[in-house]
């Protein structure tokens, strides 16, 4: 197994962390998801405007040692094992284009889409009609591949917000789930 897989310290909240806080502060519902909760910081900024969150991550150990501590976690590999709906899905997705999966809180895979596009297939089960999922995507990874493939699993995306940074621009896409 990778080391990166065994290690069981939560990521840090970093730029891309904050930078989709930025975004979520501001809505509000009855239920969230955060997907890759890791060191809870954007799970426990939702629990300020959400009746019932919950956090998943694919670490035990992580979610165990979290830095912000909320309730309601649960251990799987993107929203797997979760069959309830939520208002709102957030991920702070492992989106970095490379050759092979060495950091599962980073790495993406090739052109940065093999992890994303996983956890959005488990997520969109989850989301409620009129409901919505925000996520982080980097100018590094194929954005705009990523983007198809929402749209095509039933999602009407946008990008709502761009942060230019040294080598890179995060990306934040909101992908809306129409009322059925």
């Amino acid at each position: 197994m990778h080391k990166k897989l065994l290690e069981s310290e939560p990521y840090r909240p970093s730029e891309d962390t904050f930078f989709l806080a930025d975004y979520i502060k501001n809505e509000k519902g009855d239920t969230a998801l955060d997907i890759g909760s890791g060191s809870g910081y954007l799970t426990k900024l939702l629990t300020e405007s959400f009746s019932f969150v919950v956090g998943t991550d694919i670490n035990f150990q992580v979610l165990k040692k979290q830095s912000y501590k909320t309730s309601n976690l649960v251990c799987c590999n993107g929203a797997d094992v979760l069959s309830f709906k939520f208002d709102l899905i957030i991920c702070n997705l492992p989106y970095l284009a490379t050759d092979e999966i060495i950091d599962i809180a980073t790495d993406g895979g090739p052109e940065g889409l093999v992890i994303p596009t996983k956890i959005l297939n488990s997520a969109r089960k989850c989301v409620k009609s009129g409901g919505k999922m925000l996520y982080v995507t980097s100018s590094l990874s194929n954005y705009t591949k990523l983007i198809e493939i929402t749209e095509n699993l039933g999602f009407e995306t946008s990008i709502i917000g761009k942060k230019k940074l040294f080598f890179e621009e995060m990306i934040i896409i909101e992908a809306k789930k129409s009322l059925s």
